[in-house]
Order: structure tokens, then sequence, then C-alpha cells
């Protein structure tokens, strides 16, 4: 059986695959005209982040499994994949560690003005920083809305710069690390918050002008979640006026960002190209977690992380 794999795929999933008999389709592009051209005749396809419209079905007929090389799926339609009899699965549990690590990075460096300081020295300014002061994370307030897995991690991890957490989640399900609270409180009270909901139709730009009035002046956003949780516009807004102090964007509405996008007007942002999980072991465990998957479906066994459920 075949299976179509990016070909920029960490090598221990395309391993995984061919030490157990598949027959790798690697494609440079996962655009659907290339899947078409390329991988007609695919059994089962591992999907980055590009869109997979629904107009494939029949284009793909002997697909079974669509495995996403990651966490989210809003690039893709599960419940019309299963009219369709073919799996969409995730790979759970394989970033949330370097996503929560990519987090609390970009949490440090805005708090001690690391980029601009760094970006003074080069051009022979060394007495910028000490006229732009940092602050300390301990004592602060860190607010995590949405507290799945990488919620969770980013708590714990945070748990060790001596700063209240406080979270908001629609359950409500605490595991010690974060006082749960409501929803305004976290945007009220928090000095720093980091999105982790998933897009669904009640969180798509669910983060706007409401949120940032409520927001201290002095608090920083941090979004390496989904760009479609916040209205941008708002948020660009909120840079330039100053109603809030700083953020850290790693996910856009338009990935690759245009050169002309407003982003790069925006003052006070840490802009990162989506890379939050992109580190060697967290693009091993997505590939080779993907790959399992794909295994299972193939099979004839049920995968372990699937996002629907086939009509068969």
């Amino acid at each position: 059986m075949k299976v179509a794999v990016p070909s920029i795929m960490s090598q221990a999933g395309k391993d995984y695959l061919t030490s157990r008999g598949f027959e790798l389709i690697e494609t440079k592009s996962q655009s659907a005209a290339a899947l078409v051209k390329e991988a007609a005749d695919a059994d089962g396809i591992i999907l980055m982040t590009e869109p997979f419209p629904n107009t494939l079905a029949d284009q793909l007929p002997k697909l079974k499994v669509i495995a996403r090389h990651g966490v989210g799926y809003d690039n893709i339609d599960p419940e019309f994949w299963a009219k369709r009899g073919v799996w969409v699965t995730i790979a759970k549990n394989a970033n949330a560690s370097t996503v929560a690590e990519s987090t609390l990075a970009a949490m440090m460096a805005i708090s001690k003005n690391l980029v601009p300081t760094t970006e003074h020295l080069r051009q022979g300014d060394w007495g910028w920083t000490f006229a732009h002061q940092g602050f300390d994370l301990a004592g602060k307030t860190l607010g995590i809305v949405g507290y799945g897995r990488i919620g969770r991690m980013i708590a714990k991890k945070a748990s060790a710069f001596d700063m209240k957490i406080i979270a908001y989640t629609p359950s409500n399900r605490s595991d010690g690390n974060a006082e749960m609270v409501d929803r305004d409180t976290v945007f009220k009270e928090a000095d720093i918050i980091s999105l982790n909901m998933r897009v669904t139709p009640e969180t798509t730009r669910s983060v706007g002008q409401r949120e940032f009035d409520m927001m201290k002046d002095s608090a920083i956003l941090l979004n390496f979640g989904r760009a479609a949780l916040v209205d941008q516009a708002a948020m660009q807004t909120a840079l330039k006026t100053g109603s809030i102090a700083a953020a850290a964007v790693d996910v856009f509405d338009q990935e690759p960002l245009p050169k002309d996008d407003p982003w790069f007007s925006t003052p006070n942002v840490l802009l990162t190209p989506h890379c939050a999980g992109n580190t060697k072991e967290c693009m091993d465990r997505m590939a080779v977690d993907a790959a399992s998957e794909v295994v299972r479906v193939l099979n004839g066994e049920k995968p372990l992380w699937n996002v629907n459920q086939p009509e068969h």
C-alpha cells in the first residue's frame, strides 16, 4: 500500500513506514493539485498545515486515512471525510512540551527586552537597555486560556518561575498547577496571557476589542495556538495604541506572511513563522505518531487519536 508524505517530513517517520512494508509517495507540495497529480492512488496521507479540501474526495478513491502531522485540524473537515469512510487522526501528544517551551521562551525574551537589546547593541548602542528596563516574572500572573495538553504543560513549566498561574477552560478541570477562574478574570488580572484553545465556532475571533479593553496596559499576549482565535486587526491596534504592552505571535491568517503584511509595521511584537514545534525531537515525534496512525488504519486496526468516526 502507498502512503503520501511531505518530502520535508522527518526521516524517522519515513523509516517507520518503509520498515513496515509501505511504499512512500514523497510530495514537495501538499496542495490539492499536487496531491491529485502525484498521489491519486494513495491509501494514506500524512498532512501538514495545507488546506485539504473536500473536493479531493472523488480524486483520491483509495484513501482510507488522513493523519495530521500535528494536533490542530482546522485545515480539514473530519465529518465530511467520515461520511466518505476516511479516518482523520492527529499526533495528540507529540508537540505539547515543545510548544510550551517556545511559549515560555517568548515570555522570557519579551520580559527582558532581549530582541530589541540585541538590535540596539548591533548598532553600537550599549546603553539602550539601561534606559528600557525589563521586568521579573516572579510574582507576576500568567493567564492561560484553554487548558488542554499544551496549556497544562505551560502551567507545569511556568511554575518554576514563581508565577501565579490562573487558567480558564470550559470544563473547569484543574491539575493543581493553575487556579481555575472565569474567562474575563484571566483577561483582567493576568500580566501575561497565553492562548491555547482549539478553533471552534465559539472560539473563532473570540479575542478582540472587548478582551483588549479588559487587559492591563502592561499586559503581554502570547498566541502560539491558532491565528483564527484572535481578531488580528484589533490586536494590531491594541499594540499600536499601547492598549497592551507587547505580544508574541507564531500563527497568522495568511502563511507565509506577505511582505506588506501589517504585522511587519506593528510595534512591540515578537514574530515567528509558525515554528513553535520546530525542534528535531518534536518533528521526529510528530512524524512517527502520524505514521503509526496510518499503519494502524491500513492494517485494519482502529487508530488511537482519531477526530472522526467513519461510516463504513
